[in-house]
C-alpha cells in the first residue's frame, strides 16, 4: 500500500486527470457516454461488440484507473470526490446491470475500483442516489 498522498500531491494528480479528460477523443467518448442509457446487461454487451466499443471502454477504463489511484492512496478520497462526480454518474448508469455483465464477459473485476470508491464513501453514496434520481427522470423523457 502506498503512503497517503499529501494534499498537494492529490491536487496535482486530480488536475492531471482533469487534463486527460480534455483530450479530443476522450471528450467525444464522454459525450457519447452521456447519451448512452442502457436498459439491460445485453445493452452493455452489444455496445462492446459495436461501433462505440472504443468510447465505452475509454470512459469506463479511465474512471476505473482514476478510482484505483484513490483506492490505493495516491489521491485523497475526500478531495477526489469533492472535485469529481462523473465516476458516480458512470457507476449509476451501469450498476443495475453490472453483476450480469461481469458474468457474461467473464470479468468479475470489471469496474471494481469505481464500485469500491463509490460504495465505500458516504459522500459518494449520497451523490449516487441523486444521480440515480436524475437518470430515472431523464429516462422518462
Amino acid at each position: 500500500m502506498l503512503p497517503m498522498s499529501t494534499p498537494y500531491e492529490s491536487a496535482d494528480l486530480i488536475l492531471r486527470l482533469y487534463e486527460m479528460r480534455r483530450e479530443d477523443t476522450m471528450r467525444k467518448a464522454r459525450a457519447w457516454f452521456g447519451g448512452f442509457f442502457p436498459q439491460s446487461a445485453q445493452d452493455l454487451v452489444s455496445v462492446i461488440q459495436g461501433e462505440h466499443s472504443a468510447y465505452f471502454r475509454m470512459v469506463t477504463s479511465y474512471w476505473d484507473m482514476a478510482a484505483a489511484l484513490v483506492n490505493r492512496g495516491a489521491i485523497d478520497a475526500a478531495m477526489f470526490n469533492d472535485a469529481n462526480g462523473e465516476h458516480v454518474f458512470i457507476f449509476a448508469k451501469l450498476q443495475p446491470y453490472l453483476a450480469e455483465y461481469r458474468t457474461a464477459m467473464g470479468s468479475q473485476a470489471y469496474l471494481a475500483q469505481v464500485e469500491q470508491l463509490v460504495t465505500g464513501s458516504p459522500e459518494a453514496l449520497t451523490k449516487l442516489e441523486g444521480v440515480k434520481r436524475r437518470l430515472a427522470a431523464m429516462a422518462k423523457k
